[in-house]
């Protein structure tokens, strides 16, 4: 076996092992109460049994015999999930613990490893500016561990992005409704019609990946900054105040525009730093999601 394959093989299982284990301690459950049950069927009725939801209650049944009974559903179907992943020149940034990249590919490890163990079939769309790869939904460890490989390994054509590029092929090519997560930076031209279409007939969730320093100058003086998009070298000097509030103004202003878009075609959001631990925003995200049930 050739080095890099083993290299990679290894990598693989490391990403396995933590994110497998997270999905399985932390996240299952959280991502069942968040994702399923939308197309529950009633099967039957039976007493109350300690740590029942009281929400399930039947009240009539109760009132009727006197004794608190509840309703039993199935999962009518099982889910398809998409990763819609963002492998653009810019995802390689990250100044702190981790590039984009790197956190990108565990939080889709985590996801698809949440996913199979709720039976759901799991699929992923890589896009730059263009669509660079289509990973149809299939279930299974092997098609994960799959997935995971082209996430650690996969080389982009293009370096651009473009979020309505990636959401309008999404739309045309899935075609039943599915849960559809968005990671990226979104440092992209506008997508607002594209993702009120998509979420429309899907239910996306958008993850923006962010590093600290593209938020904030840290002040090192005049330093050479490369673009990673266009490849454009620029000097920047960070030692200047007006620099740095108009650098970290424009960051929040591009946030805030993001944030409304978000909020605008109902999509729920959530964002995840390199500097901090992708498990507190996820849980927050899907507690928030179970919570409007």
């Amino acid at each position: 076996m050739a080095k890099d394959t083993k290299e990679l093989l290894k990598k693989v299982r490391k990403i396995e092992i933590k994110t497998r284990g997270l999905s399985n301690h932390l996240f299952s459950g959280e991502y069942h109460s968040a994702f399923k049950g939308r197309g529950m069927a009633f099967s039957e009725v039976r007493e109350y049994q300690l740590g029942d939801e009281i929400r399930t209650i039947d009240w009539n049944v109760t009132a009727r015999f006197n004794h608190p009974y509840v309703k039993v559903f199935d999962e009518e179907r099982e889910l398809t999930v998409m990763l819609l992943m963002d492998v653009s020149g810019s995802e390689n940034f990250g100044t702190l613990n981790q590039q984009k990249q790197d956190l990108a590919t565990e939080l889709c490890a985590v996801l698809a490893f949440s996913a199979i163990q709720n039976n759901d079939k799991v699929g992923v769309i890589f896009f730059s500016d263009k669509i660079e790869k289509f990973i149809p939904p299939k279930k299974g460890r092997t098609h994960i561990l799959m997935i995971i490989r082209e996430l650690i390994d996969f080389k982009p054509e293009n370096k651009g992005t473009n979020v309505a590029e990636a959401l309008r092929y999404f739309t045309r090519v899935i075609k039943k409704k599915c849960t559809a997560f968005i990671l990226s930076d979104f440092i992209s031209p506008g997508f607002d019609d594209e993702l009120k279409i998509a979420n429309k007939k899907h239910d996306i969730i958008a993850l923006r990946l962010y590093d600290k320093h593209e938020e904030e100058f840290p002040n090192l003086g005049l330093i050479p900054m490369q673009d990673e998009e266009t490849g454009e070298l620029l000097w920047v000097n960070t030692a200047d105040d007006a620099v740095r509030n108009a650098f970290k103004a424009e960051a929040l202003r591009r946030n805030g525009t993001l944030q409304e878009t978000f909020r605008k075609s109902g999509v729920d959001f959530t964002s995840v730093g390199t500097h901090e631990s992708y498990v507190k925003p996820l849980m927050t995200l899907f507690k928030k999601r179970e919570g409007r049930r």
